[in-house]
């Protein structure tokens, strides 16, 4: 069985007296360690289908399976506890807290987790140093550039070894370089602990980077491609 499996979801929004269908009828499965592209422009449905991949919304019709789970028969208590074991998140705007070092803001999901503080300080340690930032780890992120926060971002989506992290336009704030480094570490991360990635992007050049595209337009799947992925190893 797939890690993931999407089945008929179909989401419609009310405006008014008008409905808008975001999502028709989508199927998908995904399995673990796949590093998957939701590909599309402004408005095709990508980040809605993101969403409730992730449980943040939920659909008006069908089923989200993760494991077996139906996630979207879940209530948000047990949604928070199953997010807070089994999911990681890499956001565009980063979403770390201000008042928080680097090294407090990646050590988060572990503390969420009921671990003490020196064991998720070292594990927080460990993943600064993985994305190279060894010398930022008592710096807030007003003290960092876009690119070192968005680093500091990721470490903490993978510090507790998430089954899957989504990333939503992970680099929509960065130049090209710096897209590319960030690029670089997320793959490296997902393949070294064979963790799904599903990257959401309206950039054919990050979409390059996934091992599997799935491109969405008005809601509906118009294809679903393994690629060859410029990261080979």
């Amino acid at each position: 069985m797939a890690q993931i499996e999407i089945k008929d979801i179909r989401k419609v929004y009310r405006v008014d007296t008008e409905k808008i269908v975001a999502l028709n009828r989508i199927n998908l499965s995904i399995e673990q360690g796949e590093i998957c592209c939701i590909f599309g422009t402004s408005g095709s449905g990508k980040s809605t289908l993101l969403n409730i991949l992730a449980g943040l919304e939920k659909p008006s019709h069908g089923s989200v399976l993760i494991d077996g789970h139906d996630i979207c028969k879940m209530s948000e208590k047990k949604l928070a506890l199953f997010r807070q074991k089994n999911v990681g998140f890499v956001f565009q705007s980063y979403n770390l807290m201000s008042t928080l070092t680097a090294l407090e803001n990646v050590a988060l999901p572990l503390q969420f987790r009921g671990m003490d503080k020196k064991k998720r300080n070292k594990y927080a340690m460990e993943m600064l140093k993985s994305v190279g930032l060894k010398e930022r780890m008592k710096h807030t992120p007003n003290q960092m550039s876009g690119g070192q926060q968005q680093r500091v971002g990721i470490a903490r989506a993978f510090v507790a070894r998430p089954k899957i992290v989504f990333a939503d336009e992970p680099t929509g704030n960065l130049d090209s370089k710096t897209t590319k480094e960030v690029m670089e570490i997320m793959i490296h991360l997902a393949r070294k602990h064979h963790e799904t990635l599903i990257i959401v992007s309206h950039d054919r050049d990050i979409a390059k980077y996934a091992d599997r595209i799935i491109y969405i337009i008005d809601g509906n799947i118009k294809s679903d491609e393994p690629n060859e992925s410029v990261l080979k190893n």
